[in-house]
């Protein structure tokens, strides 16, 4: 087998070692499906590479297969292409026979356009509730067969003595989204766990493609899940950016960052609030969600809305970081760190704290990685994944950062994760503040000009993980296709694992300890 570079130059395939990438579509190289196969389960055989995206695209009368594979360690990202004529509908050699992590790419082509993939161990729905295993086309010319509307879904079933389900959603009592869980339990111990979204159905990606202002676009960026509105408005923002020729300055970038770790500060104290809530530790609870009010409280201070939404625009930005703010903000994150520390302290130290995390809801470091887990997820079962470190962009392409990784894989992890990525984003933004001029004025920019027939992919570290938007460009330069990916399209899964062989009532505790979002799935 050939090692990583020279399978990047034995191969031709194509290779960028920057993030976000740009390329012309006509220099991707199109390869026959089972030498596009081949080449990917080479790089899937490295430990250290990781499927971004895999997602069809309808291009004329066929469909334009793109896949990117993220090798961490070699800091470089690999794209590959396949195409197919869109009828008859493609029958493709299912990739997740070999890589589990691909089910779900493979599912989701599947039901927007209804490719088959021979082998899939499981073809479930992602986002349709009528269909078993079926499809719904998107707006691209073409319409499934009537044989494949099927009867409504059928959930996965054990049979036993003992064994019986237990529904839980997808009304909740709670303010939470929509979300449905199919427990089979042997008396209170989980044996599987379904989960089963895709309620809301808000047309995200269409969007992008139908609307042709760049503020438009920016407000949906930042509305993909409200509590990533930084997270990906920056994916989006770098986005624009490489697509149109613009160069961010220096001090721009700066304020992102510190924008993103601001999000990353706020709700990971949040959570560990509501992990305090969780287990009946009230004292935890409380001083957490005060603490997570001055940070949130900050960031309205800055930009006038508590979640950052309107704070990151391409090119620019109505709400310059300037002297007064960033004195602000220094003094404001100097009480919360003194605070959290002391709180936590508490925390770790409690023995009735600990007997309801340690052992709970564990995920090892080969499930992590079979499912393709990204960010926090990944990171507390010892999977060395951040994108912050492996694919920097902005301001972390001129900052070293090492990534926080724990090997647990429990709910103590996924808490103690929380509290150690805390400490580093307020280094990071201290760090920050202290080494660039933040006088800047430069005006957000709404009018593009993109290049004709290309494709761009952009990546960055939300708080739950591994953002991805990507996009092409059709012959006038017009956004012709959107791609989204939160880090919860992976990360649901990582749940299901983590509460088989656990108590139910074990369940909201995971639930907490990874805090997923149901809008970032359901687009």
């Amino acid at each position: 087998m050939f090692t990583l570079p020279e399978l990047i130059f034995a191969t031709s395939l194509t290779m960028f070692k920057v993030n976000p990438f740009i390329v012309p579509l006509d220099d991707i190289p199109v390869l026959d499906y089972p030498e596009f196969r081949d080449k990917v389960n080479d790089l899937m055989a490295d430990e250290g590479c990781h499927c971004v995206t895999y997602h069809a695209v309808p291009l004329g009368a066929a469909l334009r297969f793109f896949c990117c594979i993220a090798s961490d360690h070699e800091k470089k990202l690999i794209l590959l292409s396949h195409e197919q004529k869109a009828s008859p509908l493609p029958v493709l050699d299912s990739l997740t026979l070999s890589h589990i992590s691909f089910h779900m790419f493979e599912r989701e082509i599947r039901e927007q356009y209804g490719v088959e993939f021979t082998g899939h161990p499981w073809m479930k729905p992602v986002r349709s509730h009528n269909l078993d295993g079926g499809c719904i086309m998107q707006d691209t010319g073409m319409s499934p067969p009537s044989s494949r509307i099927l009867h409504p879904y059928s959930f996965y079933s054990i049979e036993g003595e003992g064994v019986h389900e237990v529904g839980v959603g997808p009304i909740h009592a709670g303010i939470i989204e929509p979300g449905y869980f199919r427990f089979s339990c042997n008396g209170e111990k989980v044996l599987h766990l379904e989960i089963q979204l895709g309620f809301q159905h808000r047309g995200i990606e269409k969007l992008f493609v139908e609307k042709q202002s760049g503020i438009q676009r920016a407000i949906l960026a930042e509305s993909i899940a409200g509590d990533t509105a930084v997270g990906h408005s920056v994916a989006h923002a770098q986005l624009m950016e490489t697509l149109s020729g613009i160069t961010p300055s220096p001090a721009l970038q700066c304020e992102r960052i510190i924008a993103l770790e601001l999000e990353r500060i706020a709700v990971h104290i949040g959570d560990s609030a509501a992990l305090c809530t969780d287990i009946a530790y009230q004292f935890g609870q409380v001083v957490n969600e005060a603490l997570r009010t001055i940070v949130i409280n900050t960031t309205q201070s800055w930009c006038g809305n508590r979640f950052g939404k309107g704070l990151v625009r391409t090119g620019g930005s109505h709400y310059p970081l300037i002297e007064g703010i960033a004195g602000m903000l220094l003094s404001n994150l100097k009480e919360v760190e003194e605070r959290y520390a002391l709180i936590t302290h508490e925390m770790f130290t409690n023995p009735s704290v600990l007997s309801r995390f340690e052992g709970i809801g564990k995920v090892s470091a080969h499930q992590a990685g079979m499912i393709g887990a990204v960010g926090m997820a990944s990171r507390s079962s010892g999977v060395k994944r951040d994108i912050r470190w492996s694919h920097p962009f902005q301001a972390f392409s001129k900052y070293s950062y090492e990534p926080v990784t724990l090997h647990q894989g429990d709910v103590w992890a996924r808490a103690m994760l929380r509290k150690l990525e805390v400490e580093k984003s307020m280094q990071i933004i201290r760090d920050l503040l202290g080494g660039c001029e933040f006088e800047n004025r430069h005006v957000p920019v709404y009018d593009f000009s993109l290049p004709a027939s290309s494709f761009i992919l952009s990546l960055a570290e939300g708080w739950r993980g591994e953002i991805m938007q990507s996009a092409v460009t059709g012959e006038k330069g017009n956004i012709i296709h959107y791609k989204v990916k939160d880090p919860s399209f992976h990360n649901w899964m990582a749940l299901a694992v983590a509460v088989r062989n656990q108590e139910i009532s074990d369940f909201p505790l995971c639930n907490k300890s990874y805090n997923l979002s149901y809008c970032g799935f359901d687009l």
